[in-house]
């Protein structure tokens, strides 16, 4: 396979990072994260019917009503429907969502289940616990990079994935997607995956810097891209594939989740060439950098 000249488009990529990071930043700071009913509070209500209902239908009939942010699936089977709203709790509240649904179905009993509370207390130490999370997978990633390669490898990879979480997070401020629990968990899977993937580049190029015994920097990071593009292509498509599946046909509860792990695998796949790879070049990456330290040593006592 001939060598791809990735590093070609180092420049045009960096512009391109640097304004994707800048419209979310901007987009974080002046509209915020549209936080789910995870995080905000509201009312979670159990209603079952006695036959299947159509989903929709019943989001159409609370929406129509005035109720506010509200999110309609499935809970275990067909006929058990869960629905959340941002609604303040209130004691009558599952009696009146429960008539409201009964007036408007026609030969289909309803059986109000449950009627709970989710507070925004709850929903603040969630959200800063997983903010913390993040951190201190971030932290860790540095840390085992730094001891599995070497510092130039530990910066590029962390800021790979700072750059993947702030425009996921950015595009869900930008469009006011939901942002709860599920998108959370998808950020930190995302994190894991481009983890991954940078590894797996990092890894063959230090090979090939041990290896090549001539050829630039940039000649031997693309040849090590162009090694491990395969590879990378073959992962990023067959979970894009998944991905898409849960996205069209997963439903409501894991709509956001598909959709921030998507957008994370796409920018996750870029941000492993383009970022991690890139940032050596900023750094001067060379062979001396990497070279096993018994090595370093015969070739200081060589005349």
């Amino acid at each position: 396979m001939n060598t791809i000249n990735f590093m070609r488009l180092r420049h045009l990529s960096t512009a391109i990072s640097l304004t994707l990071l800048l419209v979310s930043v901007v987009a974080i700071g002046m509209k915020g994260l549209n936080f789910g009913l995870d995080f905000t509070g509201g009312t979670l209500l159990e209603v079952e019917y006695e036959t299947p209902v159509e989903l929709e239908g019943v989001k159409s009939i609370l929406d129509n009503a005035g109720y506010r942010d509200v999110v309609v699936q499935n809970f275990g089977s067909e006929t058990d429907v869960l629905v959340r709203m941002s609604e303040s709790f209130r004691d009558d509240l599952g009696s009146e969502v429960l008539n409201l649904l009964q007036a408007n179905t026609t030969d289909n009993d309803l059986t109000l289940l449950r009627s709970e509370f989710v507070g925004a207390s709850v929903g603040e130490e969630l959200r800063d616990q997983g903010g913390i999370a993040m951190l201190v997978a971030l932290f860790v990633v540095m840390a085992y990079v730094a001891f599995r390669f070497q510092w130039k490898f530990s910066v590029g990879a962390v800021m790979a994935l700072f750059h993947d979480v702030v425009i996921i997070i950015g595009l869900f401020a930008l469009f006011q997607w939901d942002f709860d629990l599920n998108v959370l968990a998808a950020l930190l899977a995302v994190i894991g995956y481009s983890l991954n993937d940078t590894i797996v580049v990092s890894d063959r190029i230090r090979e090939n810097f041990r290896m090549m015994r001539v050829g630039s920097p940039i000649e031997i990071i693309n040849e090590s891209l162009t090694q491990t593009l395969g590879r990378t292509l073959m992962t990023s498509l067959t979970t894009l594939l998944v991905l898409l599946a849960l996205f069209f046909l997963g439903g409501d509860i894991i709509h956001n989740f598909a959709l921030a792990l998507t957008i994370g695998v796409a920018v996750g796949t870029y941000s492993s060439i383009y970022i991690a790879a890139n940032l050596l070049l900023a750094f001067g990456i060379s062979r001396e950098d990497l070279l096993p330290p018994e090595l370093e040593e015969e070739e200081d006592d060589m005349p």
